[in-house]
């Protein structure tokens, strides 16, 4: 099987849409693109990203040589990321399956948000026993991904021929984004809720995000109160489509993975200062000083 390193040098950042590579003008590949579907387990057939009467399909962008993963409902595929989670949850004889969009409050009522999936175990009567919580976080994008999905779409038979060369609006996966406005603020108040009830968290990420990230501190997986699965997307050239792939599993505590990612390093000092100087320096040569304090 050739990695997506190995994949053929793009010339345009759609590395899949509606499931399937843009040079895949197979049956199925052509039905699911006319169609509209979605081959993941979306909540529908139809895919439904950003709209459900015109949906935006593009599950991965191309980053170089490398597809990385920005529609959460990608990280589906065969619903390995609900057994990888559900091995970190359960006991392995347990009986267990998914619910999607959970609503969780607060202790005042508010909503904290959804849960993307809850797995839950049940006994023989159905009787609930246990859960645990499972969040995905794709990549968001930084430039306008629209556009160039919208010029295949009007022409989807140009296949492997397409380009798309906007350098100003090219689309880029924006990782800092990814875990500054979405991670971040999620394990804050989704996962503070669900560490203090004692339950268990998986979060599934794409390997190129999870590199981005600040190394988290490893515990033993018995010890852990958080699980990173981490997943790559893997080319298949006799069928021409992605795969995904598990790279690793990440196991930490929940407090200690958060601080991690919440909190800056900090940089130096000095050099903070100097920039201070040079700037209170600046403003004396020209003198623009702002009135006294008293």
């Amino acid at each position: 099987m050739m990695n997506s390193s190995q994949a053929p040098q793009p010339r345009h950042p759609l590395a899949e849409v509606f499931g399937f590579p843009i040079s895949n003008q197979s049956e199925a590949a052509c039905r699911i693109r006319d169609n509209r579907l979605c081959p993941f387990h979306n909540r529908v057939p139809n895919c439904t990203k950003n709209s459900v009467e015109n949906p935006l399909g593009v599950c991965s962008v191309y980053e170089g040589k490398q597809a990385v993963i920005t529609c959460p409902v990608r990280f589906r595929e065969d619903w390995v990321v609900a057994t990888d989670a559900a091995q970190f949850f359960f006991p392995s004889a347990a009986r267990w399956t998914s619910l999607t969009e959970v609503r969780l409050r607060d202790a005042d009522g508010r909503s904290a948000g959804n849960i993307d999936v809850v797995l839950v175990s049940y006994d023989h009567e159905g009787r609930l026993l246990d859960f645990g919580a499972l969040e995905i976080q794709a990549v968001y994008i930084s430039g306008n991904v629209t556009k160039p999905f919208e010029a295949y779409m009007h022409n989807p038979q140009v296949g492997s021929s397409f380009t798309w060369s906007d350098s100003h609006t090219y689309p880029r996966p924006d990782y800092l984004s990814s875990s500054r406005k979405r991670l971040a603020p999620q394990l804050v108040s989704k996962g503070g809720i669900l560490n203090s009830w004692g339950k268990r968290i998986a979060v599934a990420l794409d390997e190129a995000f999870y590199a981005t990230l600040p190394a988290l501190p490893q515990v033993a997986p018995e010890r852990a109160e958080v699980a990173w699965l981490i997943y790559g997307l893997r080319h298949d050239p006799d069928q021409d489509w992605y795969l995904l792939e598990r790279q690793r599993i990440v196991y930490t505590m929940f407090e200690a993975s958060l601080t991690r990612i919440t909190v800056s390093k900090p940089g130096s000092m000095a050099r903070f200062t100097d920039r201070l100087q040079a700037k209170l320096d600046d403003r004396l040569r020209n003198g623009d000083t702002p009135p006294d304090q008293e």
